[in-house]
């Protein structure tokens, strides 16, 4: 087996000091209460990950309109601060460190879901159905937001990000990724405006950045972490100009001190890789595409994107099955597989928080009904 050492060196994330360099990628998992505040089981579920270097704590909308699908988390009312406190305590207590991904659906929404239109850069629904309290619905055609709407969700980034480091976490990852709505902005198929903010490249970047400057500005750029995921087409985006967006968006951010930059499903052989590490001053943060689920395909990834110029490795269902990935990875010990995708979603522990530690199983109870698949 080749054992990747430098995925257990210490590091340093602007002000937080990591034992590691494995960090728990923000994943959506539907346990929040209805109106978004985070539930006891999450802080069980978060605490039994501790031992990662970092947690990203799963995509949190800042405003109602920002909401996806039923049971996501939010962080713009004084309950969601109360409700991500008690998380934070627990994974603090136990050890660990916590960023807030910070979401908004964009025109991944539904009214049955959050009571309103979803707003978008331009008035293009999303393709097929989309799950809500009712089951699957027709995806509706979001609200083109106007220049008002704009400012106004710029400035709701900015007060969800204070609310997160009142609710004790570190720092904020801002969502530019995986088809919601900043990347919407950036992709040509869903940003159809003609003024400031879509046509050429550096307009479509505009919305981006000006949503990571005010979180930047709010908290202290040294606490903000920024996501994407180039190339990506989930939830029917389709960028265009890809190798153009990212090196350009990462020089533009790069003079701001960020924590850091993510990059989803991080390929290291892709020339948009090398652009945008290039481009980009600050830490990088790499998703791999694992192969299959075990320590030593974790340890050939995370080794090749290491050497090709990453500083930190985010792993997802690594983490979601292994409470205790990190002594797994330490000892090449075999991983937990995810049991049943349906699992990921449902509600209640099952899949959630009885995964197995190699010393122990953690206790499970029964499964509330909740089905549809998600992507964090």
């Amino acid at each position: 087996m080749t054992h990747t050492t430098e995925l257990f060196e210490p590091a340093r994330l602007g002000p937080v000091d990591l034992p590691n360099r494995l960090l728990m990628a923000p994943l959506t998992r539907n346990r929040a209460e209805a109106d978004g505040t985070p539930t006891p089981l999450m802080a069980t579920y978060y605490a039994q990950r501790a031992s990662a270097g970092l947690i990203i704590a799963e995509a949190s909308t800042p405003n109602a309109v920002g909401q996806t699908y039923p049971n996501i988390t939010a962080v713009h009312g004084p309950r969601h601060v109360a409700g991500w406190r008690r998380v934070t305590d627990a994974v603090r207590e136990a050890g660990g460190r916590m960023f807030l991904q910070l979401q908004h659906g964009g025109r991944v929404g539904h009214p049955a879901t959050s009571g309103l239109t979803p707003v978008a850069p331009s008035p293009v629904p999303l393709p097929g159905t989309i799950f809500t309290p009712d089951g699957h619905r027709p995806a509706v055609v979001p609200r083109e937001m106007t220049a008002a709407d704009i400012r106004a969700t710029v400035a709701d980034f900015a007060r969800a990000a204070r609310n997160a480091l009142d609710a004790g976490f570190e720092g904020v990852e801002v969502h530019s990724a995986n088809g919601h709505l900043l990347h919407q902005f950036l992709a040509r198929n869903t940003n159809r405006r003609t003024d400031g903010y879509g046509g050429p490249v550096e307009r479509r970047l505009r919305f981006t950045t000006e949503v990571t400057g005010a979180v930047a500005a709010e908290i202290g750029a040294e606490r903000v972490g920024l996501r994407v995921s180039p190339g990506n087409t989930v939830n029917g985006i389709a960028e265009g100009e890809t190798e153009e967006i990212y090196p350009a968006l990462a020089e533009r951010l790069g003079g701001l001190g960020l924590a850091y930059l993510h990059l989803v499903s991080a390929d290291p052989d892709a020339p948009v890789f090398g652009g945008i590490r290039a481009a980009w001053p600050g830490t990088l943060v790499a998703n791999p595409v694992l192969e299959e689920m075990s320590s030593d395909a974790v340890h050939r990834a995370s080794g090749r994107l290491l050497a090709a110029g990453a500083d930190l490795i985010a792993l997802g269902r690594p983490f979601l099955a292994n409470p205790d990935l990190v002594r797994r990875l330490r000892l090449g010990a075999p991983l937990n597989q995810v049991r049943d995708r349906y699992l990921m979603y449902v509600g209640g522990a099952d899949g959630y928080t009885d995964y197995p530690a190699l010393d122990g199983q953690p206790s499970s109870s029964s499964i509330v009904a909740f089905d549809g698949p998600r992507v964090a």
